[in-house]
């Protein structure tokens, strides 16, 4: 049993991480073995999301006044919490092992102030992640600058073989 001071200073972390997670999700964890829980925690944490079991009451006074509060009212029963900077991280990796661990069940999730509902996040999970999102931004915007050096590089490219073709020409004549 935590005393006052050690909830307290759950509150404060949790709300430290409420606020500066731009997403959170909520699933119920019962059915799954510690083996399962340990893995999904794992795999959470490889990928910077933070995840823990947290009593109810905790977590709504910690989610109080973020744009995680709209959670507030879906803690109820055994609740785990995954929350991420990266708004697809979360909903990526409990969607993908819900489908193998039919015992985790998703509950509800927040993305920047908005609540979602398990379908939204099953969309959410689909998107390609941040990292591969920058990546393809900057191609894309890599790709005209390309085309453009490419083009301004052709035209002193054909002037010195059209030079080349001259002198070539010249020198057979003489």
């Amino acid at each position: 049993m935590l005393n006052l001071e050690q909830k307290k200073a759950v509150v404060a972390d949790l709300r430290a991480r409420s606020e500066a997670a731009q997403a959170a999700v909520l699933a119920d964890y019962r059915g799954l073995t510690v083996d399962e829980v340990t893995d999904l925690r794992a795999q959470l944490t490889a990928s910077g999301v933070f995840f823990k079991v947290v009593k109810n009451n905790l977590a709504k006074r910690a989610v109080e006044g973020t744009d995680m509060e709209p959670l507030t009212e879906h803690f109820s029963g055994p609740t785990a919490m995954a929350l991420s900077e990266d708004p697809v991280a979360a909903a990526k990796i409990l969607t993908e092992f819900a489908k193998d661990h039919e015992d985790l069940e998703i509950k509800v999730g927040v993305l920047q102030g908005k609540s979602m509902s398990q379908q939204d996040l099953v969309a959410l999970a689909q998107l390609p992640d941040r990292h591969t999102l920058l990546t393809q931004l900057a191609v894309g915007l890599n790709a005209p600058a390309t085309k453009l050096a490419r083009s301004l590089n052709a035209v002193p490219a054909k002037f010195a073989r059209a030079l080349a073709e001259v002198r070539d020409q010249k020198g057979e004549a003489a």
